[in-house]
C-alpha cells in the first residue's frame, strides 16, 4: 500500500485538527459541559455539531449521495484520529459509535426506502440509534449464530419479537434501532436483522447498566421485547441474513474504535510529554530522566505500531476484503495500546493524573472496556489462530501487484 494521503485528506485532516483545537477542547477543559454520566452535555454538542456541519466536517465517513465526502476508510484512519484528539470530538463530527457503524452498514444494506425512514435522521443528526444485538448469560455474546435467544416469529406480513438483550450502547437516547433475532435455527441462515423505532410497543429499556464509566450518550442498557411487532418491509437484507449484516457491520466498526482510540494514545502521550517538560523533581526536570523517556519513547513506537495495523486494515478494507485478519491484529493492539498509555501518562502526571484535572483518569476508565467490546482480546487471539492453522505460512504474505 502506498502510505501517501492525498491533498484533499489532508486538507480536512488539518482543519478537522484546527476546529478540535479552537472549540472543542475549550470545552473539554470545563467540567461544566458535562453532563451527569461525564460525556459532554447535549445542548453544547449541538453548537459544535453546528458549527462542524457549516464547516463542511460532517459525516465524512459516507459516500457523497449519502451526505458524506465518501473518505473511505484510509481517509476516515487519517480523520478519526485527530477527531479524536479529544473526548468529545467524533460525537462533534457525527462520527461516534454506535451512530457511526450503524449508518455505514444502513448504507451498504438498505434499500432507498429504508435508506429514507431510517438512515437519513441519523445522518442528518435528528435521532441517534443502537444496534442490539448482545444477551445476558446464556444468549448471544461473541457466538450469536450459536447462542442468540432473542426470537422473531413470522405471523402474516409481520414478525413478533420476544426476548432480552444488555450492553446496548446508546439505548436510551435512541430513536432507531438495528435488532438482530432468530428466525430459524440454520447454522448460517438463522438470524434475521430488523429496523424499529424506540416507542414501538413491546419495546422496554428495563434499564440503564451501571459501568466503570464514563458513558456514551445513552449509556448501556438493558431492554426487553414483550411481543414487539415489526412489519416485513422492516427486515434489512432478507430473513436470514442477520449473521450476514452482522460481519458488513461489526467489522469496519471494530477498525473505526481502533482509529478513535489510536487519537485518545497520542493524548495521553501529549498530555504526559507536556508535564515532564514542566515538572522538576530532585532539581532535574523530568523529561530528562532516562525511565521517563524510555517510558514515552516506547508509547510512541507502539503508537505507530498501531496506526500501520489499522492503515493496512484500512486499505484492504477499500480493495474491498473482508480483512478479518488485519481487524483482528489491530483491534487486539491498539485496545491494549490505549489503556497503556493512560496508564503510563497517569505514573508519569503522579497524583495530578489520578486526579480530573486532566482526562487522564475518564479515559483510563474508558480504555478498560476497549479490551471487551467488539470482541474481546482472547476471541480475536483465537481467531488469529485459525486463520495461522489454515494458511501455515502464507498468513504472512504482501499482495503482488500484477
Amino acid at each position: 500500500m502506498d502510505f501517501t494521503i492525498s491533498p484533499r485528506i489532508e486538507d480536512y485532516r488539518a482543519r478537522i485538527a484546527r476546529f478540535v483545537e479552537d472549540n472543542v477542547l475549550p470545552l473539554e477543559e470545563d467540567r461544566a459541559h458535562y453532563d451527569a454520566h461525564e460525556n459532554i452535555r447535549l445542548d453544547a454538542l449541538e453548537h459544535l455539531r453546528e458549527k462542524a456541519r457549516a464547516e463542511g466536517l460532517w459525516c465524512l465517513q459516507l459516500k457523497e449521495e449519502t451526505g458524506g465526502q465518501g473518505f473511505g476508510k484510509v481517509g476516515m484512519a487519517v480523520c478519526y484520529e485527530e477527531m479524536n484528539r479529544s473526548i468529545f470530538g467524533p460525537a462533534v463530527f457525527n462520527s461516534a459509535a454506535p451512530d457511526d457503524g450503524n449508518m455505514m452498514v444502513l448504507e451498504l444494506a438498505a434499500t432507498d426506502t429504508q435508506k429514507e425512514r431510517w438512515l437519513q435522521p441519523i445522518v442528518q443528526g435528528k435521532v441517534r440509534s443502537a444496534f442490539v444485538m448482545t444477551e445476558p448469560h446464556p444468549g448471544s455474546g461473541s457466538d450469536p449464530a450459536g447462542m442468540m435467544l432473542t426470537t422473531a416469529k413470522k405471523t402474516g406480513g409481520k414478525y413478533v419479537i420476544r426476548g432480552r438483550k444488555w450492553f446496548i450502547t446508546g439505548a436510551a437516547e435512541a430513536d432507531h434501532f438495528i435488532l438482530v433475532a432468530r428466525t430459524s435455527d440454520d447454522p448460517r441462515k438463522g438470524l434475521t436483522a430488523f429496523l424499529h423505532h424506540q416507542d414501538s410497543p413491546g419495546f422496554r429499556i428495563d434499564r440503564r447498566i451501571p459501568i466503570m464509566g464514563p458513558e456514551e450518550h445513552g449509556g448501556h442498557c438493558e431492554i426487553v421485547y414483550e411481543g414487539m411487532e415489526v412489519p416485513a418491509e422492516d427486515v434489512l437484507l432478507a430473513e436470514g441474513d442477520g449473521l450476514k449484516l452482522t460481519q458488513m457491520r461489526l467489522g469496519p466498526a471494530r477498525l473505526t474504535h481502533c482509529m478513535r482510540w489510536l487519537g485518545l494514545s497520542k493524548r495521553c502521550v501529549e498530555i504526559a510529554n507536556t508535564y515532564a517538560h514542566e515538572r522538576f523533581a530532585f532539581g532535574t526536570r523530568l523529561s530528562s530522566r532516562e525511565s521517563i523517556q524510555m517510558m514515552l519513547g516506547d508509547l510512541a513506537m507502539q503508537i505507530e505500531v498501531g496506526r500501520l495495523l489499522v492503515m493496512k486494515a484500512a486499505w484492504a478494507l477499500d480493495q474491498g476484503s473482508y480483512a478479518r485478519k488485519e481487524v483482528s491484529m489491530a483491534k487486539v493492539h491498539v485496545a491494549n495500546l490505549l489503556h497503556n498509555a493512560a496508564d503510563v501518562a497517569i505514573q508519569i502526571n503522579g497524583a495530578r493524573g489520578y486526579s480530573k484535572d486532566t482526562v487522564l483518569e475518564w479515559i483510563y476508565r474508558y480504555a478498560r472496556q476497549a479490551r471487551l467490546v467488539d470482541g474481546a482480546d482472547e476471541v480475536h487471539k483465537m481467531v488469529l489462530h485459525r486463520s495461522l492453522e489454515k494458511e501455515g505460512r502464507g498468513f504472512w504474505t504482501w499482495e503482488a501487484g500484477s
